[in-house]
């Protein structure tokens, strides 16, 4: 069976890209190993979808080369995405920083992207396991459904985040096989492990949440924090997690936007328990944990103001060494993937091997949590969709 395209991948990406390929008149087959598609965006932003960011920009993405994602992103902007979920009449909300959600589901962010390839006559089979892919005159793929032909391949196959949605490292391997190059991959946007001393000191705060701001190799984050059973996750951890190396330090401000020092002066005189004021402005079982392990609590009277001075540094800098993270099982994403110098930031072709196109999170180029990946995703596949 012959094709003009054969996506390899029916996520954001494979589909965004299959979809643009069909409004040009090409012969297009996507090809899903899953049972449905788009299993990612079903499962995003709580199930109603968090599929782009209004404030996205070239500045929300880490890569080897910062440079490599501006042609897609111009290309096909938030703006034009949110026009396409205008046309199928989706109902949307922006929850914070830009993050806009669905206001019902995120299944009618796949079913949008179905009627799309509907319209643009893109055949679509699920349960679909390559097995093979050579290059002659064109690409021949061996599958449990049969052997496909195409002139141009896309690998859309995601990364290895969220291995309970059936990530494999498929498209690295294909990647490989053509010759690529590789940039080491890592779990993204991942909650952190405690080293074993914050461990039993933190470890009973479980669904504790507060608002800080995260420091780590210069970059900062100001969102919540969310403690689990055996670390810290939340928006904040996510985020700093992408800039935050193994045995990396991180620090925690804890009262972000105010001075710890004037608010232990004021009470200086009192004779109320330290744990009692920090309570007044942190969750209350924290307050107590963190003062057991950093300040034995005592009447606020009984302080030194070198004391209240080191309690106030700590306060602003509380610092963790994680012992690492929970890796792919709960990571957002994968960082690292193809070599960007493997590919056109125009086409996302290969420079290597002709028809033969990387796109989305396969791809080393990493967004921020609340949007960025998916548009990401669509402008990725958008761009490649213009020349398969």
């Amino acid at each position: 069976m012959n094709y003009d395209v054969i996506v390899i991948g029916g996520g954001a990406a494979g589909l965004m890209c299959a979809i643009e390929a069909g409004k040009r008149g090409r012969s297009v087959l996507v090809l899903e190993h899953a049972e449905r598609l788009g299993k990612k965006i079903l499962i995003s932003g709580g199930g109603r979808c968090n599929f782009t960011n209004v404030n996205a920009s070239p500045d929300n993405f880490l890569s080897a080369n910062p440079d490599f994602c501006k042609s897609a992103l111009a290309q096909y902007t938030p703006a034009d995405f949110i026009a396409l979920v205008e046309k199928h009449s989706i109902r949307y909300h922006e929850k914070k920083l830009g993050q806009l959600f669905c206001d019902l589901s995120s299944r009618q962010m796949v079913e949008l992207l179905q009627k799309e390839c509907a319209i643009a006559r893109v055949e679509l089979r699920l349960n679909c396991q390559v097995r093979d892919i050579q290059k002659n005159l064109s690409f021949r793929l061996e599958t449990n459904q049969g052997d496909f032909h195409a002139d141009s391949l896309v690998i859309a196959t995601g990364g290895l985040s969220l291995p309970k949605l059936g990530a494999t490292d498929f498209g690295y391997r294909v990647a490989r096989q053509f010759g690529a190059r590789m940039t080491p991959t890592r779990a993204g946007l991942v909650p952190f492990l405690f080293n074993p001393v914050d461990q039993a000191a933190f470890s009973e705060l479980s669904g504790v949440s507060l608002k800080t701001a995260v420091t780590c190799n210069g970059t900062n984050f100001r969102e919540n924090i969310l403690f689990t059973h055996h670390g810290l996750s939340g928006p904040a951890i996510l985020q700093i997690s992408n800039y935050c190396g193994e045995g990396d330090m991180v620090s925690i401000d804890l009262l972000p936007g105010q001075s710890a020092m004037e608010v232990l002066a004021v009470h200086r005189r009192s004779n109320k328990e330290l744990k009692n004021v920090l309570s007044q402005f942190l969750p209350q079982r924290f307050a107590q944990a963190w003062c057991a392990r950093f300040a034995p609590s005592k009447p606020m009277n009984r302080f030194s103001i070198v004391e209240l001075g080191e309690i106030a540094h700590r306060l602003h800098h509380w610092e963790i060494r994680p012992s690492g993270t929970e890796g792919y099982a709960t990571a957002e994403v994968t960082m690292g993937g193809v070599d960007t110098a493997e590919l056109s930031s125009k086409t996302m072709e290969s420079r290597r091997v002709a028809g033969l196109y990387f796109i989305g999170e396969v791809v080393d180029v990493t967004g921020w949590l609340g949007g960025y990946n998916f548009q990401w995703a669509w402008a990725s596949g958008h761009t490649a969709g213009q020349f398969v």
